[in-house]
Formats: C-alpha cells, sequence, structure tokens
C-alpha cells in the first residue's frame, strides 16, 4: 500500500507507536584513579608545607663528627629542638668535619654573630657526670645565643660545652695567679662552704708571667663579691700543727679531687659596695694569705750566714718578737 493509498484511519495507528529514546553516553571515572589523585594532593601540601616551615642553613665546624649522624642529630637550644643535622662531610684540607645544619623557621633569627653551637656527650671529669641523657638519645648539638643581630651562616663549634650560657643570671669577675694550680673549667666557686659559681675560662697573661682566670657567680648571690671581697685557691687539704693540735681544713671532697676557689670579705671594717662586672683579683694560695691584712709594698732583704743553714727553705717565715713579719724567697750560695 502506497501513501497515496493510505486512509485517515491509519494516522492514529501511527502515531500510537512507541517512539525509540536516544541515549546520550556518560562519562564515568573509575573510582581507582582517586587513590593517585588524592596521594599527589597530599604530597604537594607536604612539600609545600615543608618548604613555609624551612629555616636557614648553617654550617659548623668540628675537629669530629663522633656521635653526629646525618637526617637524625638534632640540634637543641634549652631542650628544645630548633633543626636538624642534614649533610656531614671531611674539610678540603681534612682537618675537621663540616656539619650541615638545617633550623626551623622559628630559629630564624637564631644563627648570629656571638652564636655558639657544641656536641653533647657523655662526659666523665673530676668536676662530675655531664650528658647522661644522651645514653639512651644519642649525642645532640647544643646551643647558646647571644645579643648580636649580625646573621652568620659558619660557625667554629666548640669543643667543650661552655660554663656558663648567655643570659644566666650572675656576673663574671677575674682572678689573677702565678700559676692555675689543680684548677679547671668548671670548677667550683664557694662563698662560706657554700657553692655560688664555677671557673668559666683561663688563659696565659700575655707576658706569659701568670694566669688569668675568669669565673662566673650566679645571681643572687653575686652580691656578696664585694670590693675588699678576698680570693683562694681552696684546692687540697689545708694541715696546719699549733698548740691547740693538729688542723684539718678543706672546703670539700669535690675541691679534693677538682680543685676549687673561695671568697669571704675580710675581717673588721672593709668597703662593701657590690663589686663591678669584671672586676679584679689577686688569688692567693690559702686563706691565711688572703685574708690577712694588707701590709703595703714588700721590703727585701739580703742576710749573710756564715755557718750552715741547714733546714732554712724557700717559705719559711721570718718572725720579730714572736710575729710573722715576712718569709724566705730563696737561698743560695
Amino acid at each position: 500500500m502506497t501513501d497515496e493509498n493510505r486512509t485517515d484511519q491509519d494516522l492514529p495507528e501511527r502515531e500510537n507507536l512507541p517512539r525509540p529514546v536516544v541515549k546520550r553516553r556518560r562519562v564515568s571515572v573509575s573510582l581507582i584513579w582517586l587513590i593517585p589523585v588524592l596521594a599527589a594532593v597530599i604530597a604537594l601540601s607536604l612539600v609545600v608545607n615543608s618548604w613555609l616551615q624551612a629555616g636557614p642553613e648553617v654550617t659548623i665546624s668540628f675537629q669530629s663528627a663522633e656521635g653526629l649522624d646525618a637526617g637524625k642529630t638534632p640540634v637543641k637550644y634549652k631542650n628544645v629542638v630548633i633543626g636538624r643535622v642534614s649533610k656531614i662531610r671531611l674539610s678540603e684540607d681534612r682537618s675537621h668535619v663540616l656539619v650541615r645544619v638545617a633550623l626551623e623557621k622559628s630559629a630564624e633569627g637564631f644563627a648570629t654573630r656571638d652564636t655558639r653551637f657544641w656536641v653533647v656527650r657523655p662526659r666523665i671529669g673530676l668536676g662530675g657526670v655531664s650528658g647522661i641523657d644522651t645514653l639512651l638519645s644519642g649525642a645532640f648539638i647544643g646551643a647558646d645565643v647571644g645579643d648580636s643581630k649580625e646573621p652568620r651562616d659558619t660557625f667554629d663549634g666548640l669543643e667543650i660545652p661552655p660554663a656558663v650560657n648567655h643570659g644566666a643570671p650572675g656576673r663574671s669577675f677575674i682572678l689573677h695567679s702565678d700559676d692555675l694550680g689543680s684548677l679547671d673549667i668548671g670548677s667550683p666557686v664557694y662563698y662560706r662552704r657554700i657553692q655560688v659559681g664555677r671557673v668559666a675560662s683561663y688563659q696565659l697573661d700575655k707576658d706569659g708571667k701568670g694566669v688569668s682566670l675568669h669565673i662566673f657567680v650566679d645571681g643572687p648571690n653575686d652580691r656578696f663579691v664585694t670590693t675588699d671581697s678576698r680570693f683562694w685557691n681552696a684546692s687540697g687539704v689545708d694541715v696546719s700543727i699549733g698548740a691547740n693540735g693538729l688542723k684539718l681544713n678543706t672546703q670539700s671532697l669535690a675541691t679534693v679531687l677538682a680543685g676549687g676557689v673561695a671568697f669571704q670579705d675580710p675581717p673588721g671594717p672593709h668597703d662593701s659596695t657590690p663589686a663591678a662586672e669584671d672586676a679584679e683579683y689577686k688569688l692567693f694560695s690559702e686563706r691565711a694569705l688572703a685574708m690577712a691584712p694588707p701590709d703595703g709594698e714588700p721590703r727585701y732583704m739580703r742576710m749573710r750566714f756564715e755557718q750552715s743553714v741547714r733546714g732554712l727553705a724557700v717559705d719559711a717565715p721570718v718572725e720579730f718578737l714572736g710575729i710573722n713579719i715576712g718569709k724566705v724567697v730563696s737561698v743560695r750560695l
């Protein structure tokens, strides 16, 4: 039947026929691709966060890298981690090691001209034991910051930890002595047999005829150091025999082993004005000499004996009417 021969009765039947529905294909993304995308986003965020938290890098020179490990050894200030060792290498002349340290963002202004670094290891000496906590946690680099604002990125590390940290309450004083004796860095300083400070450093005088010691007295006990204070070497044991029998005098067992310095004001009227920072004093060899009243400039006398002087030695007392007025400084032919 052709279209011309179709009647109007066939149109409703054609309209009632179902029409085809065309469905558009949707793009589907597999869930398995979300895992690498999420990992990439996390990695990118970690890199950005690490970059934002990164601080300056400094290089510290040490004689040895003993106890140090790249990527693990922390740098601590007041027992707070402020950085970590990132690289360790030998210097060009192989005389020391160069330790690269990456500081945190919070320590950005920490690396200045007077900042000090040292390696904290277990140390055993006559003055005591230090660094015990590193036996379990391992060695770390200690740090101390000063007042300077001048930035710096290269430092010479200390081989011995400083006796006094910057900003510690107290004052420093200078003592002059003929020799060091048994004193060392960290030797205690006593006032009335109570430890109030320590020896911070020492060095030979420029003329080589003596030793200068820097001591630090902790606050508030530093106020007891006055302009008339007397200092003496309290090391060892002072034994004397007199009318009252045998007399033994010492500060403590620690001073017998490691040495020590003691100070006190002289008896009687004296100037009790607190001493200024870095005031200088003479370090006497014993308490009796330190507490003796000043007798002015010494006067040297030469005596000639025709007979034997057996038993006469250097430091033998010179007495007048039972009073000690001097001592023998030399005996020769």
